[in-house]
């Protein structure tokens, strides 16, 4: 066990972690040369096509250090805050972390958020400086800040390239020498944390483990807490490159497990695995229950693929333990789920791989995030409204509240101006700011969550040229003057297009929304009025035109009063058609509203 080694990599958004990665598994062997490629772990098609980290992925690697063996475990976790619940996960099956930053760009947001994380775990932090090699680099002042900010000596920095593989032998050594063994009792009954799980349409359910005190042996019967059932280890063994079998996995390793499982809901990320006959008496605390931050209904495109809907989504929600949803239905669209997500990244990202993995072409509605309504008879029992069409009727509603953030941002002194009207704009208040240097400044902001879900982050970007780094946490829920407003098309209200708004700019975004659903609604034979209303006064329309066939065409002169006979006709018939006509709207609509800046 003194041999073992696990510690995992975090940093910022393409500070070079699953680079870096490589070049571990370059040094120690891990990979032949015919299996090399870049970014080796990013083994999902999502991820190399973007190529952003979206999964966290272990791997073993056997290490030879002044004639002793080691074996290491390392963890590649995702950079983006859409993904922080990966890291977190990945964190506790660690004693120790690289903290990776780019020379050039210096700390992020969220570098310090991911530290924050890390030391909250006690992991022993490494760090590394990496891309040293880059001709923008800026070496002395970047070691100068990462001292400031971890207060350790400046030899403890590491430089490093992942691109030219210089400093990964410092890195290894360091990680044998100042990350700690792990600790556990190899006699103690078995304990081990779920920290991952991956569905395999051929073997069930892989369950990724820590092994905390005891050990896993083939064909040993076990027993998962969280649903007290139990199961036969038909298989154990390491994750290298693929996976190896084993007999047995002893405390401190990582390894995998195979039961057979079918059912998604039996695998608990976070929950314990422990012997049958002889359980632990003490049980792994799991992860805290993620907080979705973003919500928006998931419907099948057509209604009679709700249950395989319903299968993929508990499928995903094994790899991506993050993921929340209920069902749910809709006047317009019929039966769905409304899914919570951590941000628009993860939930264009799930869209993608419902489509991709399991071929469902699904429609997203408008995100919305939660909110507390109170009623005036009872002004102390919540409402939580998670789906616009929640919200109780305005006449008997008391106050609506919604959730805020404490936003930091760190920017070049240069775009102070630009971010901060952005911020005010939406509708943030600032409450500090401080500079780190004379170039770079952190701004912090307290404002609506509802604001940063569609396009704050890029705008942020674009404002800041890119240079701007982002990162949130939830300070609670305040009150607010919110109204719902409802799009009616036809004179029918469209549940799915609804939103709830702050007050002062109802009416702009529903003028708005009103606008580009005209762009986007096919004409049919007759007049469409596109609607927004709050409760039932009417804050703006649209009209869509009607098609017209040219009836008088076949009267060439004669009496006017014939003509008018024959439109008065057409006009009875577009009456009729108007009454019974509906109007499907198609999928662009659903995302438009979305991208109302552009």
């Amino acid at each position: 066990m003194k041999n073992i080694r696990n510690f995992c990599i975090i940093a910022h958004i393409d500070h070079g972690k699953s680079t870096l990665a490589d070049r571990l598994l370059d040094y120690t062997g891990a990979v032949t040369e015919r299996e090399k490629q870049d970014q080796l772990l990013d083994n999902m098609d999502l991820e190399r096509e973007r190529g952003i980290t979206i999964k966290s992925h272990a791997i073993q690697m056997d290490y030879i250090h002044e004639g002793e063996p080691f074996i290491l475990n390392l963890i590649d976790t995702p950079g983006h805050v859409d993904f922080s619940y990966e890291v977190s996960r990945s964190i506790a099956a660690c004693e120790g972390a690289l903290l990776i930053v780019d020379a050039a760009q210096s700390i992020q947001a969220q570098t310090i958020s991911n530290l924050y994380l890390a030391l909250e775990n006690d992991l022993e932090i490494i760090p590394v400086l990496n891309k040293v090699d880059l001709p923008s680099a800026n070496p002395e002042e970047v070691t100068d800040d990462i001292v400031d900010l971890l207060g350790c000596d400046p030899e403890d920095v590491i430089p490093a390239s992942g691109k030219t593989g210089f400093g990964v032998d410092k890195i290894l050594e360091a990680i044998i020498n100042r990350v700690p063994a792990p600790k556990g009792n190899p006699d103690a009954p078995l304990k081990a944390l779920i920290f991952d799980s991956v569905y395999n349409s051929y073997r069930g359910i892989e369950t990724y483990f820590r092994v905390i005190d005891g050990s896993i042996k083939k064909n040993q019967q076990i027993k998962f807490v969280a649903t007290g059932k139990q199961y036969g280890a038909d298989e154990v063994g390491t994750l290298k490159l693929e996976q190896v079998v084993k007999k047995e996995i002893k405390t401190g390793d990582v390894g995998y497990l195979i039961t057979g499982i079918k059912a998604a809901k039996e695998v608990k990320v976070g929950d314990t695995i422990t012997d049958f006959a002889n359980p632990t008496t003490d049980i792994i605390e799991g992860f805290e229950d993620v907080k979705p931050m973003v919500f928006a209904g998931i419907y099948p495109v057509d209604t009679e693929d709700y249950e395989e809907l319903r299968n993929s989504m508990e499928k995903l929600q094994l790899n991506d333990a993050s993921l929340v949803f209920q069902p749910e239905s809709s006047a317009a669209l019929g039966f769905g789920f409304r899914c919570g997500f951590l941000g628009m990244l993860h939930m264009e990202i799930i869209q993608e791989r419902l489509e991709r993995e399991f071929n469902m072409t699904v429609i997203t509605t408008v995100p919305n995030v939660s909110y507390h309504a109170f009623t005036k008879k009872e002004p102390d029992d919540v409402i939580i409204v998670n789906n616009p069409s929640d919200l109780p009727d305005p006449s008997g509603l008391d106050r609506v509240e919604e959730p805020f953030i404490k936003a930091s941002i760190i920017t070049k002194a240069d775009f102070v101006g630009q971010v901060m009207s952005l911020c005010i704009e939406k509708r943030g208040q600032i409450i500090n700011q401080t500079y780190l240097t004379p170039e770079r400044v952190e701004l912090i902001f307290e404002m609506p969550l509802a604001e940063i879900v569609f396009d704050f982050y890029d705008r942020l970007k674009t404002v800041s040229k890119g240079y701007a780094s982002f990162d949130y946490h939830p300070i609670g829920m305040k009150k607010s003057k919110l109204v719902r407003v409802d799009m009616l098309l036809n004179g029918n209200t469209v549940d799915a297009l609804s939103a709830l708004l702050h007050a002062d700019n109802a009416y702009n975004i529903g003028k708005r929304i009103c606008e580009k659903l005209k762009e986007l609604i096919p004409r049919q034979q007759f007049d469409i009025p596109i609607q927004a209303a709050i409760g039932a006064k009417i804050i703006a329309r649209e009209t869509v035109k009607a098609l017209r066939k040219d009836v008088t065409a076949k009267c060439y002169g004669g009496d006017i009063s014939r003509k008018r006979k024959l439109l008065e006709k057409q006009k009875k018939g577009k009456k009729r058609m108007r009454q019974v006509g509906n109007v499907e709207i198609p999928q662009q609509a659903f995302m438009a509203v979305l991208k109302l800046n552009d």
